[in-house]
């Protein structure tokens, strides 16, 4: 076969085995600086499509170097975006699966019991009646999928036939995720018809501005499709207060979705479960295990309350899909081709139990006040909002000259190019600062102390 490794399939698996083992040990402990790309590294970067074979290790040996060259978001003090952590049970995961290469788009016996099973533990673990869902590639595509089941529910046939001659609307704060616009106009709503709604004191979606916003939509002749509730905004970490927004739905008969991809791990803990009451009223929710469950990417679920809701939006009968069988994943998600992403959650639940993620977050939730606290001692940095209601703790450095936002954005360069510690930058009402976020279990005290003192000295105080 012209598909042979030069190597035994040992061997190669040997290697590949050391450099995971490599890499969960440099994961450990953060280290000085990252590494720039090296020169063989660069040569081999600009090299044309090879014809010719190369030896199975020399590979493994640069992808090695690609990997340990690259950002890595497992690492303790990347602080950045709302980043994975790579579990190690969820890397074994992604291997089985892909060797595997199960297609859960159609029945697949064993592999759809363990979906349909890890629906049901997620939907168990944070509180909400599913009564069905799927694993997905993220926020993205779930927030979308379940915008889809609302559209149809509010607009029958529209999966079919368009709008027509209906304007939809959807309703969310203004400090939402970018996806529930980019949802709006891929289904045919447009991002014009999202009412993108002013944030309260707290920095959450007022329910009494989306009824009124509802109320004045259906007198214009306005089709409302669904509010979305952010539980834990990327900017922030903000709440939304899910169950005043159930009541404003129950009224009006508009669906509730609460967009959980990265904060609704938190609704399992005991300093934050307050913020998620209600929960259990809403039509549908998502959350991203490689987020705040630490696997690896991408493992997105969906949860729905009515499973034939989303029957209703994705189902058909095709003469290449055996329908003999039931419960086919085509029938009420976008993909057909679906990897086996919820074997890494199936196994982590099994390996390590509930409790352990519940009092990993919570361990979060922890760092997240101490680095508030650090900021509000130090003379030379400012928080840019109140104390956190989940991981994210955007904060400025005070700076000597008066331009604070240019001297916030040069630091933060400056802290990418120092590489010790990682983060992104983030405005707040109008002052730019850094933003990190808490979602890594590897991280430590230490490692929080030490994005406060990098930050002083490079930020000049």
């Amino acid at each position: 076969m012209s598909l042979r490794l030069d190597v035994t399939r040992e061997q190669a698996l040997e290697r590949a085995a050391e450099i995971v083992a490599e890499g969960w040990a440099s994961f450990d402990h953060a280290r000085a600086n990252e590494p720039p790309i090296d020169d063989r590294l660069k040569v081999l970067l600009e090299a044309a499509l090879p014809e010719a074979p190369t030896s199975a290790l020399e590979v493994l040996e640069d992808a090695r170097r690609v990997l340990d060259e690259s950002l890595a978001q497992t690492r303790p003090r990347y602080f950045a975006f709302v980043g994975s952590s790579g579990l190690e049970i969820g890397v074994l995961g992604d291997l089985l699966a892909a060797c595997f290469d199960v297609n859960l788009a159609v029945w697949a016996a064993a592999a759809t019991e363990v979906e349909d099973q890890a629906i049901r533990w997620v939907a168990e673990f944070v509180g909400f009646p599913a009564q069905g869902g799927a694993f997905t590639s993220g926020g993205t595509v779930s927030n979308m999928t379940a915008l889809a089941a609302a559209r149809e529910r509010a607009i029958p046939g529209s999966r079919h036939h368009g709008l027509g001659n209906a304007q939809a609307t959807l309703y969310c704060s203004s400090e939402a995720h970018y996806s529930i616009e980019r949802a709006a106009e891929i289904l045919g709503i447009g991002s014009a018809n999202v009412r993108s709604l002013p944030i309260d004191g707290d920095r959450r979606l007022p329910p009494e501005a989306v009824r009124d916003a509802i109320r004045a939509d259906r007198a214009d002749g306005r089709v409302p499709v669904a509010v979305v509730a952010t539980a834990g905004t990327t900017l922030t970490g903000a709440v939304d207060p899910i169950g005043a927004l159930a009541d404003v739905c129950a009224e009006a008969g508009v669906w509730l979705h609460v967009d959980g991809a990265y904060g609704l791990p938190a609704a399992t803990t005991q300093s934050a479960g307050h913020l998620f009451a209600g929960l259990d009223r809403a039509d549908s929710v998502t959350l991203d295990a490689h987020k705040w469950l630490y696997l690896p990417k991408a493992c997105g679920v969906l949860l729905v309350r009515n499973r034939d809701d989303l029957i209703q939006a994705f189902a058909h009968e095709e003469a290449y899909i055996p329908h003999e069988r039931t419960g086919h994943m085509v029938d009420i998600t976008l993909e057909y081709s679906r990897p086996f992403r919820a074997l890494k959650l199936w196994l982590a639940f099994r390996a390590h139990g509930a409790e352990a993620f519940r009092v990993a977050v919570e361990e979060n939730l922890r760092q997240a006040r101490l680095l508030y606290e650090l900021v509000l001692e130090h003379p030379r940095l400012e928080p840019l909002c109140g104390p956190p209601p989940l991981s994210i703790v955007p904060f400025r450095h005070l700076g000597s000259g008066t331009d604070l936002n240019a001297a916030n954005a040069l630091l933060v360069r400056t802290l990418q190019d120092d590489t010790r510690v990682w983060v992104a930058p983030a405005t707040v009402d109008g002052k730019v600062g850094l933003r990190p976020c808490f979602v890594n279990f590897r991280t430590a005290d230490d490692d929080v102390r030490a994005l406060v003192d990098i930050a002083v000295e490079l930020g000049g105080g």
